[in-house]
C-alpha cells in the first residue's frame, strides 16, 4: 500500500473579463477496488455562486459551477489524500481465453457498453489487423494484453504536441504518434475490435519515481490508461500502455468512461472572455508513514 498526497491546479487566464461561466468538472478522485480516498477539497476561484456535486452515469464524482461576477482569471486546485494498493491478477498464462472473455462481455451488463464504439474509440479493420497479432487463437488474455501493451508501448513515438483532445485512434494507427490519451485510445479500440471490453481511465502517475527506475511519461500531468476485463471472477485490470506497465500502485485513478469525451478534467462554456491561455500543474507524491 501506499500513501499518496495529491495537488492539481488548473488557471485560466483570460484577456477579456468573463460575465457568465458554468463549468463541469471530473476533478475528485474515486473511490474503487485498490484505492482509498481519504480526502478531496477543491478550491475555486472566483467563488462559485451556485456548486453541485453528483455522480455521473460512470460512477464518477462530478462537480458543476456557475459563475455571474466579471472575472478575469479561473482557477481551480485540487487537494487530496489517497491509498493504493492495487490487487495483482492472476498469472497471465492462467487467465481464460481471450474469446471466452469476449463472449461472456456480450452478456454482461456492466461490461457491454466498453464493446461499443465511442467517439474517439472506434473500432476499424485496419485496427483489428494490428490487434489480431497479440491474440492469435486460444491465448489468454492477460499474456495477449501484456504483449499488446508492450508493442504500443515500442511501436509508438511519445510527442506532446502532435495531437488534441479529439484525435481518434483510427488516427493514431496511421501517425503512430501521441501522448498518454492517445496511448489510451487506440488501445480501447483494439481491444473492441475483438469484441472485448476496454475502459479509459483518468487520472495521474507519481510524479518521482522509485529509486533506480526510470522518471515516467506523462508523470507532470493528467495521465491516462486502460482498463480491460479478464471475466467475472478476476475483474478488471489496468494496463499503462504509455509506460509499458500494469499498473500496481504508481497511479492514482480520477475517473473513468468510454474514451476521454466522457471524463474531461474540466469543461465548460463562457460568455466573453476573448483570448485564454491554461496553465496546469500536477504533482503526486508518495507521503513517508
Amino acid at each position: 500500500m501506499t500513501l499518496y498526497r495529491l495537488h492539481h491546479s488548473t488557471v485560466y487566464d483570460y484577456a477579456e473579463p468573463v460575465v457568465l461561466g458554468t463549468h463541469f468538472m471530473h476533478l475528485l478522485p474515486r473511490q474503487r477496488p485498490g484505492q482509498v480516498v481519504r480526502e478531496a477539497h477543491l478550491e475555486i476561484s472566483p467563488a462559485p455562486e451556485t456548486r453541485r456535486d453528483e455522480v455521473d452515469y460512470f460512477g464518477n464524482p462530478t462537480t458543476t459551477v456557475s459563475l455571474t461576477g466579471a472575472h478575469k482569471q479561473f482557477s481551480v486546485n485540487l487537494s487530496a489524500t489517497a491509498e493504493v494498493s492495487h490487487p495483482a491478477p492472476p498469472p497471465a498464462d492462467q487467465t481464460p481465453r481471450w474469446e471466452a472473455i469476449a463472449a461472456k462481455a456480450l452478456h454482461g451488463p456492466d461490461v457491454a457498453e466498453y464493446c461499443l464504439p465511442s467517439p474517439l474509440a472506434a473500432p476499424q479493420n485496419e485496427i483489428a489487423s494490428y490487434a489480431a497479432v497479440s491474440f492469435p487463437p486460444g491465448r489468454p488474455i492477460l499474456a495477449a494484453l501484456l504483449e499488446l501493451t508492450q508493442r504500443i508501448y515500442g511501436e509508438m513515438t511519445y510527442k506532446p504536441g502532435a495531437t488534441n483532445n479529439f484525435t481518434t485512434a483510427a488516427h493514431v494507427l496511421t501517425t503512430r504518434t501521441g501522448v498518454c490519451q492517445d496511448y489510451a485510445h487506440f488501445m480501447i479500440a483494439c481491444l473492441r475490435a475483438l469484441g472485448l471490453p476496454g475502459r479509459y481511465v483518468s487520472g495521474y502517475l507519481r510524479t518521482t519515481p522509485p529509486p533506480g527506475q526510470e522518471r515516467r511519461r506523462g508523470a507532470d500531468q493528467s495521465h491516462a490508461w486502460v482498463s480491460s476485463w479478464l471475466g467475472p471472477e478476476a475483474g478488471w485490470v489496468d494496463l499503462d500502455p504509455t509506460n509499458n506497465l500494469l499498473v500496481a500502485d504508481e497511479h492514482v485513478t480520477l475517473a473513468w468512461g468510454r474514451d476521454f469525451t466522457d471524463v474531461s478534467p474540466l469543461r465548460g462554456i463562457i460568455l466573453g472572455g476573448g483570448r485564454h491561455w491554461l496553465k496546469v500543474e500536477v504533482d503526486l507524491e508518495p507521503v513517508l508513514t
